[in-house]
């Protein structure tokens, strides 16, 4: 029998940086796998980031994760997304080569000391008194464990379904999962079905790319890894844009009642946020056309990704609406759109350091949580990565909070709201997002790697060197005053400014709209020397300082209230006062703190104030019976 301190079950994006993390720190891991083949696979979108996405890969990154580094060395593309508009909202997006991540994903696992990685199926969990001690494949091997992560996936059970026809199976024609859902069930866990899917793939050749729009990249190209030189980065693809019109609603119109999910024949809840083109089409029956986007998976492959044209619509409807889009009128369909339908768990199972709470050492994370994207999956997965080893290590949790992360918003919500659908990240979600930039990810992040054992000495020092550099910048700015000379106010003038009547606080000046510390340089030279990362803690700094010390005291008060703990273990149904959805959801979920009671669905401002209540009163029977 083999024995490991920790085993993973599943290798797409969450079980590679739960292995990973697990056996950077120190623990002797098994990486289990359906196929090898599918490693880091992108089944979906070859690409990485996005709106609220990249927030999560920079806060991967400065934990001291795999996923920024991967797709800095595999990219095809880069863009800043959103920067219309205020920093707190800016996410970077990266298309992948995607075999070329897969095989960079690939070797970073096999080139892990502590790290072993087979192919095979998890058809049993095994317990003892109440904790994970192993779990047995389907060929008959045992492997002893003290802690095991479950990242399936949306393998489990899973169905593919194009029109009227569907099979078992996984994505691109992979195998599913077919014994771990009852394996999950059989430990008391309850499952639900979801759904996804994804648009067809074309062949280059048959496209027309003189009817479609260019989008090229971005230059200078900004990396997602803190530890990326910037300098050597190219982009060496472009994407395109065209649009569905009249005749492509028409035909999916007359053809939604072949549909499977108008037809009745999908039974998951189908993310949201990433409908398909028939939904599209019903729901914004007001509007004339949609966007579509053209990108390579690739540069040694002749697929293109068709963005935004997702569908489960029957092949013959596939290609008469395809062929009705500029650019893609004569288009070769290799791969056919397709929906999958899968079982996950129900996140209100666990805590939130990703554990079970009927199964101790039992993590869960990536898209069996119910999320959807891969880099939801990924920060899953380093936590879930850092709590399995940290239970073995016999240390307390790694939690994060709203306050502290995208990551642990998204936890938060998972594990005290549950979800109903798909999850996917989206800034709006983010009560803090001006102080949870993308940029400073490394400045909030890299010091908790660094203690748990996943950043290097040299992030760390990185990190501090941007951190104190910045800190100085916006102090000496501060107290650097420009006075009034013919060269200034030229200066002023040239830059749509205008004139002050006397001596202008530099940190002031960078306040005005328009103006960035590189336009500064010539009145500033000692500031255009600051690192690019520098630059822009700098200038985000002091444009938004009264907005970031908001923040800061909303923060205060939600960690007030964090740190307000609750008994745990305790009857709720004894507690006068509450409604009874509360006490049920409360007895259940057995919240750690005030502040995480409130956001539990079915808890009213009310029945929050009947706790406060509660607890002052415990805290006066402590006092007067201290025995």
């Amino acid at each position: 029998m083999d024995c490991f301190d920790i085993a993973v079950v599943g290798a797409g994006h969450a079980g590679c940086e739960a292995a990973l993390a697990c056996a950077r720190m120190g623990l002797h891991t098994l990486l289990l796998t359906l196929n090898l083949d599918s490693i880091a696979l992108m089944p979906c979108n070859p690409a990485i980031g996005g709106t609220g996405k990249g927030h999560l890969v920079r806060e991967i990154d400065a934990l001291g994760g795999e996923m920024g580094r991967a797709i800095d060395d595999t990219f095809i593309q880069s863009r800043m997304l959103n920067t219309g508009k205020g920093p707190a909202v800016h996410s970077l997006r990266a298309q992948a080569d995607k075999r070329a991540y897969a095989q960079r994903m690939r070797r970073a696992l096999f080139a892990e000391p502590n790290l072993e990685v087979r192919q095979g199926e998890c058809g049993e969990l095994l317990t003892e008194n109440g904790a994970i001690c192993g779990l047995r494949t389907t060929t008959g091997a045992d492997v002893r464990c003290r802690a095991a992560v479950i990242c399936s996936g949306v393998y489990m059970d899973s169905r593919i379904i194009i029109g009227e026809c569907s099979w078992m199976g996984g994505p691109q024609g992979l195998l599913a999962s077919s014994h771990l859902a009852g394996a999950l069930r059989a430990v008391g866990l309850s499952l639900r079905r979801f759904k996804t899917g994804t648009p067809p793939r074309v062949d280059a050749a048959s496209i027309d790319f003189g009817e479609m729009e260019p989008q090229p990249g971005d230059m200078p190209i900004v990396p997602f890894s803190f530890m990326t030189d910037p300098a050597p980065l190219v982009n060496r693809a472009q994407c395109y844009l065209t649009y569905t019109n009249a005749e492509t609603h028409r035909i999916i119109r007359e053809n939604i009642h072949r549909a499977p999910r108008y037809a009745g024949t999908i039974h998951g809840t189908g993310a949201r946020y990433c409908p398909s083109i028939e939904d599209k089409i019903m729901r914004f029956a007001d509007k004339d056309r949609h966007q579509l986007f053209l990108e390579p998976e690739g540069l040694d492959t002749n697929e293109w990704y068709v963005q935004g044209l997702s569908t489960s619509l029957p092949e013959d409807v596939q290609l008469d609406m395809l062929h009705t889009i500029p650019g893609l009128r004569r288009a070769r369909v290799l791969r056919l759109a397709y929906a999958i339908e899968y079982e996950c768990i129900d996140p209100l199972q666990l805590r939130a350091d990703l554990s079970c709470r009927r199964i101790a050492g039992l993590y869960f994370a990536g898209q069996i949580n119910g999320t959807s994207g891969y880099e939801e999956a990924a920060g899953q997965g380093i936590l879930a990565g850092i709590n399995a080893a940290r239970h073995v290590q016999g240390q307390p949790p790694v939690v994060l909070g709203r306050d502290q992360a995208y990551i642990g918003v998204l936890v938060d919500d998972l594990t005290t709201k549950g979800t109903n659908e798909p999850y996917r990240m989206m800034t709006s979600r983010c009560e803090y997002r001006l102080l949870l930039r993308q940029d400073n990810a490394d400045l909030r992040l890299t010091e908790l790697g660094h203690a748990v054992g996943l950043a290097s000495d040299e992030r760390l020092e990185r990190m501090r060197e941007k951190r104190n550099a910045s800190q100085e910048a916006v102090a000496r700015l501060k107290r650097t005053w420009l006075p009034k000379t013919a060269e200034r106010d030229a200066w002023l003038t040239a830059h749509g400014q205008a004139e002050a009547p006397s001596s202008v606080c530099a940190a002031d000046l960078l306040r005005r709209p328009g103006l960035s510390l590189a336009d500064l340089s010539p009145l500033l030279p000692q500031e255009a020397q600051l690192e690019p990362g520098v630059r822009e803690q700098v200038e985000v700094t002091l444009r938004y300082e009264g907005y970031l010390e908001k923040e800061r005291r909303q923060v205060e008060a939600f960690r007030r209230a964090e740190d307000t703990l609750l008994p745990q273990g305790f009857d709720y149904m004894t507690l006068d006062g509450l409604r009874i959805e509360a006490r049920q959801k409360l007895t259940a979920h057995q919240p750690r703190s005030l502040g995480e009671a409130s956001r539990i669905s079915g808890v009213s401002p009310g029945d929050v104030a009947v706790l406060m209540v509660f607890l002052e009163k415990r805290r006066r029977e402590t006092q007067s019976n201290p025995q």
